[in-house]
C-alpha cells in the first residue's frame, strides 16, 4: 500500500512521481474544507494526546495491519 496525493487536471487525477501498473485499482480521498469537526475540550485533549502517544510508539506497516484485520473477517 502506498499513500501519494496528486491533483485534478482535466477531470483526471494526476499523481506526479508514482508509477502504477494500467488497471490498478486505487482509492480516492478528497477534503471537504466546509465541514469541520466539533469537539468538547475533553475529546480535543484525548486526541490530542492519543496524537502524541502515536508519535513515539512503533508502529506497523499497512500490510501487517490487513492480516491482523483479516482474523476478524
Amino acid at each position: 500500500m502506498q499513500l501519494a496525493t496528486g491533483t485534478v487536471v482535466n477531470g483526471k487525477v494526476v499523481v506526479e512521481g508514482l508509477d502504477l501498473p494500467e488497471g490498478t485499482s486505487v482509492t480516492v480521498l478528497t477534503r471537504d474544507d466546509e465541514l469541520a469537526v466539533k469537539l468538547s475540550p475533553a475529546d480535543e485533549a484525548e486526541l490530542l494526546e492519543a496524537l502524541d502517544e502515536a508519535d513515539v510508539e512503533d508502529g506497523i506497516s499497512a500490510e501487517e495491519l490487513f492480516v491482523r484485520l483479516q482474523r476478524f473477517c
